[in-house]
């Protein structure tokens, strides 16, 4: 008998919970009702939510206590943390990541599983074909992103990309033995490599509640992805560094020319302040750049634990 593990972070989702172990559960069911081959558990993981995630999770655990199980955290911690709880909680020889929103639409689940029974892929992923429904900053912002992050990285992220896959317990493995404090999945699943195949799905919209990333939130969180897996920002300050420090030369050999061949005009102050005010401008820059990445190692260096669980189950 083949263990499948389902792993689903949740914050904030009382609502969707119900909803997605009654839809989820059904297909798997539906899926393996003539192959009795298949055994699935559930990991939720209750990352400090504020509402009642916690009680409807412990629902299903007692209706369910073979089958659903929990992880819930002392405070939130974020869903990168809740993520890498629930797979290393997970017992099963394959492992399974999805939104509880059902925006990851587990009518895929029996296709992902049947591909990895059948073929040589490691891991099977997910992306949208489309962003329909999204705000059209939002899907701007995010293309620009993947445009960015494929360009100055070495580790290629597929536009699109969910966290929504099936791996074997190998990836699974790889994947926790990484044990940096500051985690971006999306860049982990790509540089631990693996033989992956992506399936592609329409845009869905959330069961219900509401989003919990802020507009700010996802710019930050592409910001760590980019600092997480490329040195460019730090070039590019070096660079802008040498720019203004050749600038400055050039200047300074025209001012005495001009001294030279007309005299020694007195200059205007708008002029110097412009300059000034560029120049501590770049050098903010430079050391706000350098700066994200010393905190980053700041933060690896004191061996903080990624989360706290308050109870398991």
């Amino acid at each position: 008998m083949q263990i499948i593990s389902i792993v689903v972070p949740c914050y904030n989702e009382q609502e969707s919970i119900p909803l997605f172990f009654k839809r989820v559960d059904q297909i798997m069911t539906d899926f393996d009702r003539h192959r009795e081959q298949y055994q699935w558990e559930y990991w939720f993981v209750n990352d400090g939510s504020t509402d009642d995630s916690l009680k409807q999770i412990q629902i299903l655990h007692a209706q369910h206590p073979d089958k659903v199980h929990y992880v819930n955290f002392s405070r939130n911690f974020g869903k990168e943390a809740a993520l890498l709880a629930g797979l290393k909680s997970a017992k099963g020889d394959d492992v399974a990541v999805m939104d509880v929103d059902l925006q990851d639409p587990p009518e895929l689940l029996p296709t992902m599983i049947e591909t990895l029974a059948e073929t040589d892929y490691d891991v099977i992923g997910t992306q949208r074909s489309d962003r329909q429904g999204e705000p059209w900053l939002r899907s701007k912002l995010s293309s620009a992103f993947y445009h960015v992050i494929n360009h100055i990285s070495q580790v290629q992220i597929v536009p699109g990309a969910r966290d929504y896959r099936l791996m074997r317990r190998s990836v699974v493995d790889a994947v926790i033995a990484m044990p940096e404090y500051n985690r971006f999945s999306k860049g982990i699943f790509s540089w631990v490599g693996f033989k992956t195949k992506y399936l592609t799905f329409r845009h869905q919209d959330r069961v219900a509640g509401h989003t919990h990333w802020s507009l700010k939130q996802l710019l930050s969180y592409s910001l760590e992805g980019i600092m997480d897996y490329s040195e460019v920002p730090l070039s590019i300050a070096s660079w802008l560094g040498g720019t203004a420090f050749v600038a400055a030369i050039i200047g300074m050999i025209w001012i005495v020319i001009r001294a030279l061949l007309f005299g020694n005009p007195t200059a205007g102050w708008p002029s110097l302040v412009a300059i000034i005010l560029m120049l501590g401008g770049l050098q903010l820059l430079c050391l706000g750049i350098l700066g994200k990445y010393i905190g980053r190692i700041y933060l690896e260096t004191k061996h903080r634990p990624q989360y706290l669980i308050k109870d398991k189950r």
